[in-house]
């Protein structure tokens, strides 16, 4: 008969000690610097297309209404909205509050025909 040879292997799982994982200062520091960044209220941005529609469209927004949309998107940000319908007295936004940019512009007149797809939040201002 042919001689067979078994060798038995340990059914142990092998566990590699290593050094455990430490976080140093500035890799704590630099931690809290993107956590305060990511909730800090950002200011918004116009897209060159937004633009181009507030000048084709005569919309003017005053000072003290993009500073109002401005914390309603970073409000709407906190919540988990990612793209939002903004709608105000004189015009209607698509705004990327995941971005902080204004996507596009309208007025409320052209706005009261239109179908608003991926948005997930509306912002009613008055």
């Amino acid at each position: 008969m042919d001689n067979i040879n078994l060798h038995r292997i340990s059914s142990q799982p092998l566990i590699r000690q290593s050094k455990s994982l430490q976080l140093t200062p500035s890799t704590k520091q630099s931690f809290l610097e993107h956590l305060n960044k990511a909730v800090q209220p950002t200011e918004l941005k116009i897209s060159k297309h937004a633009n181009d529609r507030l000048i084709e469209r005569n919309i003017h927004i005053s000072d003290a209404e993009w500073a109002n949309v401005t914390e309603k998107v970073n409000e709407a940000k906190k919540m988990g909205i990612k793209e939002s319908l903004v709608l105000m007295d004189q015009a209607a936004l698509i705004v990327s509050a995941k971005n902080s940019t204004v996507i596009t512009v309208m007025d409320r007149t052209e706005a009261k025909d239109q179908l608003f797809t991926n948005i997930d939040g509306t912002i009613v201002l008055s």
